[in-house]
């Protein structure tokens, strides 16, 4: 009986390449699947991460680890265009639920997000979940911005 074969996932960049954000900023590990309007990250949780207090990640930054698989995305696109990365805005976050107090030294993060809406102007309103072992320990819809000219943007701010 014939097996189909398994289609290799795309190599992707290392995951700094697809933000716009720098050194131990990278909260990310790797990109692990993207498709049009989607991307899935992981981050395994260290004692040396950033917001570790030796034994763990609050909850809370959880909206963070979401808010960088945005970016993730929406530099995976431009970079798939040929465009450069584009630096971003968490607007807003709706009803963040985490059903745990901490990430835990040792566990692996997989954070995923889908794109539910993007507006002309560069307003985007994300679906963003992350599970550990399978299972979905957070949630929320975040609203993101990213403006065409960032220089532009800032004159005006």
């Amino acid at each position: 009986m014939n097996q189909p074969c398994p289609q290799p996932s795309p190599p992707f960049l290392p995951i700094a390449d697809y933000l716009p954000h720098s050194g131990r900023m990278v909260l990310l590990d790797r990109v692990v699947s993207a498709a049009p309007n989607t991307l899935t990250a992981v981050t395994t949780i260290r004692a040396d991460s950033p917001f570790c207090d030796g034994l763990a990640v609050g909850g809370w930054v959880g909206v963070e680890y979401m808010a960088q698989t945005i970016a993730a995305l929406a530099g995976f696109e431009a970079r798939s265009r040929g465009d450069a990365v584009k630096v971003g805005f968490l607007v807003g976050t709706r009803r963040y639920d985490c059903d745990q107090p901490a990430f835990r030294i040792g566990q692996t993060l997989t954070v995923t997000v889908v794109r539910e809406f993007q507006a002309d102007n560069g307003v985007a309103v994300m679906d963003c979940r992350i599970d550990i072992d399978g299972g979905p320990v957070a949630r929320a819809q975040i609203s993101a911005y990213q403006p065409d000219n960032l220089d532009e943007y800032l004159k005006q701010a």
